[in-house]
């Protein structure tokens, strides 16, 4: 992605993406092949994004003014059933992927969690650290491509 592109997204929301992710979209890909069900393109839709899938919606709704601005509200892991609180405890993070069945990876923008990839299971699971950085997170998922398969 140029980096022009990259400064006008950090611009209108008023924020800064972490590094280690600025970079892998500068250098890398914006929305390449990634964990769960690939990563999410930063500023232009899927093409699909018609199809009224909830990972679009959870898209869309990233990119409302403030929302990727604001405190992640979190100090700590929020575990079991958020139900409706969901929407609030993922102010300030950005949508990564999708991991199937109403889950999704994100990525915390802000505060003393800002860079951490963070796992949220609305229904069950709840809010939860996944990994310390977006490096580590994607560099595990390409190890774990490499690693033969079992069965």
């Amino acid at each position: 992605m140029p980096e022009p592109e990259i400064r006008a997204f950090e611009a209108l929301h008023g924020i800064e993406l972490p590094p280690q992710y600025r970079s892998f979209v500068a250098e890398v890909g914006d929305g390449p092949a990634g964990p769960a069900h690939g990563l999410l393109p930063l500023v232009t839709p899927r093409p699909e994004a018609d199809d009224d899938w909830a990972v679009d919606g959870e898209w869309a709704r990233d990119r409302l003014p403030g929302r990727l601005a604001s405190p992640f509200p979190l100090t700590g892991p929020a575990p079991g059933r958020l139900g409706a609180a969901a929407d609030t405890l993922t102010q300030g993070t950005l949508l990564l992927a999708e991991a199937g069945c109403g889950t999704y990876v994100r990525l915390v923008l802000n505060g003393p969690h800002a860079g951490e990839v963070w796992f949220l299971d609305p229904d069950w699971g709840g809010f939860t650290p996944l990994e310390r950085d977006f490096h580590r997170w994607y560099t595990r998922w390409l190890a774990a491509l490499s690693q033969p398969s079992q069965g």
